[in-house]
């Protein structure tokens, strides 16, 4: 961390919690020092919702909870069966989102429909319980804008977030233009992101967020280390460099973004 990032406050909309309880606390110890003072912590499959849902009982001041079935488990099971068990879930402990949950095509195309189809499902239960979604999409621009209109969800402001965003400030415009805010990973950090750093700099300041998707894509100078939410002040740091400003208001934006929209 360099010295313009300290003083700064930071609310990472993004992490998954994996390890072990000794390995939760001494991450959470150390996004405390580097400022970072809310986490989502974010589910996905059977594991990450009970990681999520552990780091979110040991922390309820910290940690945010959002929990859902990611495109990974689309055919894992039936999206109503998914549902069922984010219901039984849910009544562990409050929600702030529904998620993650999305497309990607990267590795998997021919499981696109019931992808497609889970997806849905979760737009559906966002819109029922009046919750935000954390949305995840690569090389699925088309179907994820498709699901969206298709889906009788449209949610009221900052409804839902497009998570660790890849795309081009076209793909951006069209999600913004759904009302969704788009969050930065350390992915807009590396070498060859100069495309999604133009994206980053056409975000305006109320759709705006940051994230580390821990333990994933540690940010520059972070990379090749595991990632977690004490290094979102890098990505702070890079947006302030691409959009012209400094580093304690993006820390500032992003986290008033992310307490409308999560709490």
């Amino acid at each position: 961390m360099t010295e313009q990032t300290m003083g700064a406050t930071y609310y990472d909309t993004h992490a998954h919690f994996e390890g072990t309880p000794l390995e939760t606390a001494a991450a959470m110890a150390r996004a405390a020092e580097a400022g970072v003072k809310r986490i989502v912590a974010v589910g996905g499959s059977a594991a990450l919702n009970a990681g999520a849902l552990a780091a979110a009982r040991a922390y309820p001041e910290q940690v945010r909870l959002a929990l859902g079935f990611d495109r990974d488990q689309a055919t894992a099971a039936t999206p109503e069966v998914h549902v069922e068990v984010l219901r039984r879930l849910a009544e562990a402990h409050p929600l702030a989102a529904v998620g993650e949950t999305g497309l990607d095509y990267h590795y998997h195309p021919e499981t696109a429909p019931a992808q497609c189809a889970l997806f849905a499902a979760q737009l559906r239960l966002a819109d029922e319980w009046r919750l935000p979604v954390i949305i995840h999409t690569r090389e699925a621009d088309a179907d994820t804008v498709r699901v969206l209109d298709e889906t009788p969800w449209r949610g009221d402001g900052l409804r839902g977030v497009i998570h660790c965003f890849t795309g081009d400030k076209a793909f951006a415009a069209r999600l913004l233009e759904r009302r969704f805010a788009i969050s930065f990973s350390g992915i807009v950090t590396f070498r060859n992101a100069d495309m999604l750093r133009e994206s980053a700099a056409f975000v305006p300041d109320d759709r705006l967020l940051i994230e580390t998707d821990t333990p994933f894509l540690a940010p520059v100078p972070k990379r090749g280390q595991r990632n977690e939410p004490a290094f979102v002040a890098h990505v702070a740091e890079c947006l302030a460099q691409v959009r012209g400003t400094s580093v304690e208001r993006i820390a500032t934006l992003t986290r008033e973004n992310a307490e409308r929209l999560f709490g």
